[in-house]
């Protein structure tokens, strides 16, 4: 009996620790043909390293998010086309990761490929690192567009987390392609109930997001 008793505890445990807070959902589960490719979830990132609270790459937002990314995916698909997400729900623990690195200015592994004109001691002052994120409230996400079969990403004139003028949504120095890939993320985004920010082309946040400086700190798992 005893021996029961604990299978069943164990059962429910791991259900327990399974479950995502109330409002929150994984993104593949509402839009099951979107490409995702976690950034924080490898060392292909600004930092260099896996960052804290990221184990699994599954993206995860609140379900009014995901609603509204499923309304852009079906305008896209009609062009062969698809959202890539590199983020969206972070953790408050990788938020902080990111502001001890940050305070660390000696660590410039990774500076040439996403922060080359940029000092390292200038990147809270330029506003590209911060102590509260969006993205911990669950309805902000970081995304290109590929081709929706081989995951070929579109150019949009800069890399994904790269921190200067060349992300810039005003970046007057793109090409007609690059131009016009980053015109056609905005509109779609932006019709579908998203906001951007100025100075990441990728950036959304769902406006009226349901969470709003509400800071989770929850497992990407």
């Amino acid at each position: 009996m005893r021996a029961l008793f604990s299978f069943l505890l164990t059962i429910y445990s791991l259900s327990v620790f399974a479950q995502l807070p109330k409002g929150f959902v994984y993104v593949k589960d509402v839009v099951p043909t979107i490409h995702t490719e976690l950034r924080y979830c490898s060392d292909n990132n600004f930092v260099g390293e896996v960052i804290d609270g990221y184990i699994e790459n599954k993206a995860i937002l609140t379900s009014q998010a995901a609603a509204a990314l499923k309304k852009v995916q079906e305008q896209l698909a009609k062009q062969n086309l698809s959202i890539k997400i590199y983020d969206s729900y972070r953790p408050q623990r990788a938020v902080n990761h990111f502001v001890r690195w940050a305070k660390v200015e000696s660590d410039t592994l990774m500076k040439q490929q996403f922060y080359p004109n940029v000092e390292k001691k200038n990147l809270f002052k330029s506003g590209y690192i911060a102590s509260k994120s969006r993205h911990s409230s669950g309805s902000t996400l970081d995304i290109t567009i590929v081709n929706i079969e081989n995951g070929e990403e579109l150019d949009m004139g800069s890399p994904y987390d790269f921190f200067g003028s060349a992300s810039w949504i005003e970046n007057n120095n793109l090409n007609k392609v690059q131009a016009k890939n980053r015109e056609l993320l905005q509109k779609v985004m932006l019709d579908n109930g998203f906001r951007n920010y100025a100075k990441e082309w990728w950036h959304f946040t769902l406006r009226g997001e349901p969470y709003r400086n509400q800071y989770f700190d929850f497992l990407v798992e």
